[in-house]
């Protein structure tokens, strides 16, 4: 099997569960954060929704430079416009895998603030860990807020407490 197809078939596994995630994302508590150190329940969803356009950047891209890197943090007005967000991304992130070779994949991919650079990976690498981990990570963040504010939880990998 090729990487792209490997690493789609991956993305949109658990593409589900993210989406089930998001849907679940109160927007009337949407400034609510566990703890004043936390991101609000607003800012972890909506990053959760950009988080494929690392895939995309990943990809098509040799690098990322903060210092140059201009961007503003998406701000939704609903739960339906996170999940809508989240879809558009899905997709684009999708067609760049599909249009990616095993040798694009393999190419080295760096992560930078100017001089400074955080990391240099192959593109695999990163698309895996960058943005898939990175979104199994925060999606589990995202489960604690929703169980904090008494949301039920959609299962992930098998039912959940409030499921039977």
């Amino acid at each position: 099997m090729a990487l792209n197809n490997a690493l789609i078939a991956e993305l949109k596994h658990e593409a589900v569960n993210t989406r089930k995630m998001l849907e679940r994302v109160p927007a009337e508590h949407f400034g609510w954060r566990p703890h004043e150190k936390s991101m609000s329940l607003e800012r972890i969803a909506s990053h959760l929704a950009e988080i494929p356009t690392w895939i995309n950047m990943s990809v098509d891209q040799d690098e990322v430079d903060f210092a140059t890197w201009k961007r503003e943090p998406f701000t939704p007005g609903s739960t339906q416009e996170i999940v809508a967000l989240f879809d558009k991304n899905l997709e684009a992130a999708v067609k760049s895998l599909e249009a990616a070779s095993d040798e694009k994949l393999h190419e080295t991919w760096k992560l930078r603030n100017g001089e400074h650079v955080f990391y240099e990976l192959p593109k695999t690498v990163i698309v895996r860990n960058f943005a898939l981990n990175h979104t199994v990570h925060h999606r589990g963040q995202l489960s604690v807020y929703l169980r904090l504010l008494d949301v039920p939880v959609p299962g992930m990998y098998g039912p959940s407490a409030d499921e039977k």
